[in-house]
């Protein structure tokens, strides 16, 4: 396998700010629907136990959901603070060649 250097990192993050704000923002989204999961279950577990989608519980539904769910905020996460770096560094990318 061919090991390089790391290549070097910029001295300041511009985005920094910007990328901090989107993750708490994205982070309250996942947290109340987290609690929404959580309040439900505790005040309504017979709720829970509905049949809702291919034979699957609402538990069942609702926490592949909150995976999901997670997994796409973290691809947005990633996708808008390259969207941010970018914009920020004039559109390179760090890549040399």
């Amino acid at each position: 396998m061919l090991h390089e250097p790391a290549p070097a990192s910029p001295d300041k993050d511009y985005a920094c700010d910007r990328k901090a704000r989107l993750g708490l923002k994205l982070f309250w989204i996942y947290c109340i629907i987290y609690a929404g999961f959580v309040a439900l279950n505790t005040m309504a577990p017979k709720v829970m136990e509905a049949r809702v989608l291919f034979g699957m519980n609402l538990a069942a539904v609702y926490g592949f959901g909150l995976i999901l769910l997670a997994i796409g905020l973290g691809l947005a996460y990633n996708a808008l603070c390259t969207a941010f770096e970018d914009r920020v560094n004039n559109g390179q990318t760090g890549k040399e060649g």
